[in-house]
Order: C-alpha cells, then sequence, then structure tokens
C-alpha cells in the first residue's frame, strides 16, 4: 500500500500533540492540535497527520471532523492501538508506525529487568537504604527459558539479547515461522516458562491473553515482563498470583490505565516493578521519531511508498522478514 504526491508538493500536516511537541522546524503549513476539540478544528485540509502523543484518543474523538484531504497518519509509536478504530480502518487513509525506533532500547531494558530481579538489586538497594548488610543466593539466568510473545521486531531484539546470556528462547508470534511458534502453541509453551516477556501488539487476538489460566499454567516461581501494552494482561488476575506466591514477581513498564493510580494494589506487591511506559526511551528518541517521520515525509512527497505501512485490518506492519509478526 502506498500514496503518492507530487515532487516539491508542501503538504499541510497537523501534529497532535501532548506536554511537548516535535522539533519540526524547516516544514511549512503545520497546524498544532492538543486534544479533540483542536484536532477536529484543524483537520479539515489536512493531508498528513503527525500523531506525536501516540497515548492520546483525540484521533477517534475527531474521526467525524475528517474529510476526504486526509491521507496519510503517522504515529510516533510502534503499537497502533490508540488508531484502531473503524472510522479509520475502513477509510482509505495509510496509516504508518516508527518501527525500528524502539527495537534496541526495549530490548536492554528488558535484559535489565530479567538480571535486576534474577539477582535481586531491588532488595539490595532496600536494604542498602537501611544500611543493612545481608547476604543472600542469587539467581542463575543462563540456561533458563524464556517464552517471548511478540515476533516483530521489538520481539526479536528481545530474544536476541536473551539468548546473548545463555537464555534459552521461545519466540510467539500471530502465526508459526521457521524459528517462531504460533499464538496457537502459547498453552503448550507455558509450563516451561521462567520468564513470560510480554512484546506484541495490542489487538483483539492479543487482548487479555495473559489472564487466570495463562498464569495459572506457568510454573511456580515463574515472572512475567510487560512492554507491550497493560490491556495485554488481566490485572487483577496477575494481582491474584503474586499474592498467592504463584508468581516470583512481575515487571510492568506498561499497564491497563496510564498513569497507574495511586490507589492500584501493584504499587506495593512484593516482587512486582513498575516503571512508567519508558522502556524505549533513551536519550535522543524524540529526534529519532521525527527523523522517521521525515524520511517518510521526503518519500510522500517524492511520490514514493512509505515505510511501514501498518495493515489497518490485523493492526501492525506485516512486511517484515518473514511477512508478518
Amino acid at each position: 500500500m502506498s500514496v503518492s504526491a507530487g515532487q516539491g508538493v508542501h503538504p499541510t500536516i497537523t501534529v497532535l500533540h501532548g506536554d511537548d511537541q516535535p522539533q519540526l522546524s524547516g516544514l511549512e503549513h503545520v497546524r498544532l492540535a492538543h486534544d479533540a476539540a483542536t484536532l477536529a478544528a484543524a483537520l479539515p485540509g489536512t493531508e498528513v497527520l503527525l500523531v506525536w502523543d501516540f497515548l492520546s484518543d483525540a484521533v477517534h474523538d475527531a474521526w467525524p471532523a475528517a474529510d476526504a484531504g486526509l491521507r496519510w497518519v503517522h504515529t510516533a509509536s510502534a503499537g497502533v492501538d490508540r488508531l484502531s478504530f473503524p472510522g479509520l480502518a475502513g477509510s482509505a487513509v495509510t496509516v504508518t508506525n516508527s518501527r525500528g525506533v524502539f527495537d534496541t532500547p526495549i530490548a536492554e531494558y528488558v535484559l535489565g529487568l530479567v538480571l535486576a530481579m534474577a539477582k535481586d538489586l531491588p532488595t539490595t538497594l532496600a536494604l542498602q537504604a537501611r544500611r543493612e548488610w545481608r547476604h543472600r543466593d542469587a539467581e542463575q539466568v543462563a540456561g533458563a527459558t524464556a517464552v517471548v510473545v511478540g515476533g516483530g521486531p521489538i520481539g526479536r531484539a528481545v530474544a536476541r539479547l536473551l539468548r546473548a546470556v545463555g537464555m534459552h528462547v521461545e519466540l510467539v508470534g500471530r502465526a508459526a515461522a521457521p524459528g517462531r511458534h504460533g499464538f496457537d502453541e502459547l498453552p503448550v509453551l507455558l509450563p516451561r516458562a521462567g520468564w513470560l516477556v510480554l512484546a506484541a501488539p495490542l489487538t483483539e487476538q492479543t487482548r487479555g491473553m495473559v489472564d487466570a489460566a495463562a498464569l495459572a499454567a506457568l510454573p511456580a516461581g515463574a515472572r512475567v515482563i510487560n512492554v507491550a501494552r497493560g490491556a495485554l494482561v488481566d490485572e487483577a488476575a496477575l494481582v491474584a498470583a503474586v499474592r498467592l506466591g504463584r508468581l516470583g514477581g512481575a515487571a510492568l513498564d506498561v499497564v491497563a490505565t496510564e498513569p497507574l493510580l495511586p490507589s492500584s494494589p501493584l504499587w506495593e506487591l512484593p516482587g512486582v516493578i513498575i516503571s512508567p511506559h519508558m522502556s524505549g526511551d533513551t536519550h535522543g528518541w524524540r529526534a529519532a521519531l521525527v527523523d522517521a517521520f521525515i524520511a517518510n515525509l521526503d518519500r510522500y512527497r517524492a511520490g514514493q511508498p512509505l515505510h511501514n505501512v501498518v495493515d489497518k485490518r490485523l493492526g501492525y506492519v506485516t512486511d517484515g522478514p518473514d511477512g508478518s509478526i
């Protein structure tokens, strides 16, 4: 799928931003919007929409204002779940994402979480704060089995780093392929997963996939790491599994409601690490996102096929090395 425009065209671009705005110096005909109302006012006449605030629902809420002039929506994220609504999915508008920007940073974050939990670093830091010297034994990660759910670039990057420290990794994607299991094989893999890492997009197929039954299938003491979307996990079931001692812990960079409510029991559960949706955000990530958009904008202006075109029916890019995630 592609869109085309004449050489040298300067399309009208609307940017949906949150607390910060992308640095788009040098671009002409740029409009700014920060919520559904301002986006609805800006959309008529807009040809390109940059969704910088990728956690906003404003595109959905303002969509009736979109006219036939809108041709391309680009999101500054890998996930496109906020854009997966019938109005956009059923339109002729092309959607692209920022695949490739976050792969290595998220993989490094996952590896850091695995090592932190296996070596019990949270307890070490807590003891240090109390000036308490208490020897403990730690776990070895080499030889442990990790099931990584998400066969796209992020999941593959996670698998590479975990294998580099000697872990046995089973990669799971939408459909089976060489070196990768399909989602239908997950129930067979869970009983031997000491680590369950979630790096899949949020789709109807993945929503709630880690439910009470999936958690019960994990071996005692297993850990769950979620760097995908909070809605992949039944949080009530996760809380119950940790409280009962079935799980050894969890690391959640994403939760169902963000920011995580102060009243959530997840804050104080033993063995649970909470981080504020930051696994892919390393120094320079905003500039990298702008560069990815500008590179695609240059292709758009030249009438060339865009990179990272999302299959709006499936909810992710399908032109990877194996054709799908």
